[in-house]
């Protein structure tokens, strides 16, 4: 069972080795991995470790998703206007 508190978004980028990850649910949370597993390991470490900083700066923290999901996805890119 994953204990992810918060939905997460993994993207997959041309490089079959770089991943990069966010949570919709928890604003300024993002990162990147190795695979989709290193994702989702770094990820429920580090979705910890951001609510430990949004506490002690004492701003506010979201409630958990009721039901958290993860999506993976390839990677978003903006578009470019020339």
């Amino acid at each position: 069972m994953l204990k992810l508190r918060y939905s997460l978004v993994i993207e997959a980028t041309e490089d079959p080795n770089f991943f990069g990850f966010y949570s919709p649910d928890l604003e300024g949370f993002s990162g990147v991995g190795n695979s989709i597993e290193d994702c989702i390991y770094k990820a429920t470490w580090g979705m910890e470790e951001h609510l430990t900083l949004l506490r002690a700066q004492k701003l506010s923290v979201p409630p958990p998703s009721p039901h958290p999901s993860i999506t993976i996805q390839n990677e978003q890119r903006a578009l470019q206007i020339a």
